[in-house]
């Protein structure tokens, strides 16, 4: 299934719910972010990240291949009033200098990269004692909730949409970074609810792999419509809270 993320540059950035505050408030008390700190993040897309360390005072580069995405971050940056350095980049092959950073982070992406090459060029990057951190703030399917019935209304439409049904948890990631020779490796998750008006969750889901990033505009509008009718007929509450997990694993670079 070919997925083009630039393709839901206006709703990924209206719709997509950053990381909550407590997030960085863990990185923050583990003074991985913070004045002083010189942070990397990956695969950015919109800047949830990057923008969230930067307003903690890091000073901060990030990369995505889609320069759609980094448009919609700037602006982002430029309404939260902090300023990152943008860069179209591949996760795999970065032109940035050996040992640039303490702390390279990746929101939401790294299944999308060639695991091993990232994993060793997170290596490179960090500075002996430096951090990184592989995060990921998911919807979570139960049985009856909203998320596990808007999940099999996408596999209607996009049979191959193979991402539903997760569980919001990652153990392969500790393999890739043990792999590359990265230690301390620790991990922690917390639940919460994000409210969403019914608009703005068809908006997430517009902006998800399997509908947008994938389906073609005229097969978009269809499945939007749907998505309407049923949030209308089984989940009426508004705003509608919607079950996620932050689920992140981080690690450090040997001295």
């Amino acid at each position: 299934m070919k997925i083009n993320f630039g393709d839901t540059a206006a709703d990924y950035s209206a719709h997509r719910q950053g990381f909550p505050p407590a997030f960085f408030q863990r990185l923050a008390d583990a003074n991985l972010i913070g004045p002083g700190q010189r942070v990397l993040d990956i695969g950015t897309g919109t800047g949830t990240l990057a923008r969230g360390a930067a307003q903690a005072g890091s000073r901060v580069t990030a990369i995505d291949i889609a320069p759609e995405l980094l448009a919609e971050a700037r602006k982002l940056d430029a309404q939260a009033g902090v300023e990152v350095a943008y860069h179209v980049s591949p996760a795999e092959q970065i032109a940035l200098p050996d040992t640039s950073f303490d702390l390279v982070m990746a929101g939401q992406c790294w299944h999308w990269f060639d695991r091993a090459q990232a994993a060793q060029e997170v290596k490179r990057l960090l500075v002996p004692g430096g951090s990184v951190v592989i995060a990921h703030l998911d919807w979570i399917p139960l049985p009856g909730n909203v998320v596990n019935a808007t999940e099999q209304l996408i596999l209607a439409h996009n049979p191959a949409w193979a991402m539903h049904g997760g569980s919001g948890l990652y153990p392969a990631w500790l393999t890739d970074l043990a792999t590359a020779g990265l230690t301390s490796i620790e991990t922690f998750s917390f639940d919460l609810n994000l409210m969403y008006t019914p608009a703005a969750w068809r908006g997430r889901i517009r902006a998800s792999a399997g509908v947008a990033a994938s389906l073609s505009p005229q097969a978009v509008e269809v499945f939007d419509e749907e998505l309407r009718q049923m949030l209308a007929e089984r989940f009426p509450q508004n705003p509608l809270p919607v079950h996620h997990r932050v689920w992140a694993v981080s690690a450090r670079k040997p001295h």
